[in-house]
């Protein structure tokens, strides 16, 4: 269980080599051992994951996790609920993608789709039938300021993520009174593997800072943050910026 000041026992990371997620692993082990499900591909990169969080004195295992291989998606999670509740998941896996491609090949917008949105919602079904048998547990989902209104050279990965968005936003009153909490996150330009060699936005983020948020939102019980907090105002005013004008804005 959560604690009263928004502690968990327990962590499952959905993208589990993920900076944002780990950062968020270690602001809570900094407070408490935990019980720590880590799932992605196979790969150096998560035992490097795995090592990493051990090192907080946490109980740490890895469950192999491919976002495209629906059908294997009920196995990945009982495997992670195996061991007991889950207090915290953490859906931060994603593709960024190349926008151009995107809306010119087929198969990236289909890879982008996919891991954006279908794997996601598909995970997000599974999540919410654990979590509400439970009684318990906060459900994060990191989504993006591209979800409120893509611009030209995003829109296919905005797109996606606004799919994301709205469903899980749409949890946040599905699962009302179920003793079951829903977070969407939004963060800004950060810097991590994901973005490598993407020109860094205005106010762009560390992992470290994305985090605090995120600790900050669950112990809150808010159901939608942004990171930074003063996104909210600028997507407020972009969102009602009309198309003629918007289409013309130098991003």
């Amino acid at each position: 269980m959560i604690d009263a000041v928004g502690n968990p026992q327990s962590l499952l990371l959905l993208g589990g080599t993920s900076d944002i997620a780990l950062a968020t692993a270690e602001k809570y082990a900094a407070q408490r051992p935990l019980r720590i499900v880590l799932a992605a591909r196979e790969s150096e990169r998560l035992d490097a994951a795995a090592e990493r969080l051990r090192k907080t004195g946490s109980t740490v295992v890895t469950v192999p996790f491919e976002a495209r291989k629906i059908d294997t998606h009920a196995e990945v999670i009982d495997k992670a609920f195996a061991e007991g509740d889950i207090d915290i998941t953490l859906v931060a896996f994603g593709v960024q993608g190349d926008n151009e491609q995107g809306w010119t090949d087929v198969e990236t917008a289909r890879e982008m789709a996919e891991v954006n949105y279908v794997a996601p919602m598909t995970l997000g079904v599974r999540l919410a039938e654990k979590l509400r048998k439970q009684g318990h547990g906060h459900l994060v989902v990191m989504s993006s300021p591209a979800a409120e209104r893509a611009r030209r050279s995003n829109f296919v990965y905005g797109s996606s993520k606004a799919g994301l968005d709205t469903f899980f936003s749409g949890l946040t009153y599905a699962l009302d009174g179920s003793g079951v909490k829903v977070t969407v996150v939004r963060p800004n330009y950060v810097h991590t593997k994901l973005t490598e060699g993407i020109k860094p936005a205005p106010m762009a983020q560390q992992p470290e800072q994305v985090a605090d948020v995120i600790v900050d939102a669950v112990r809150k019980g808010k159901e939608q943050v942004w990171a930074p907090a003063q996104m909210r105002w600028v997507m407020t005013v972009l969102r009602h910026v009309p198309r003629v004008i918007f289409r013309r804005l130098p991003f």
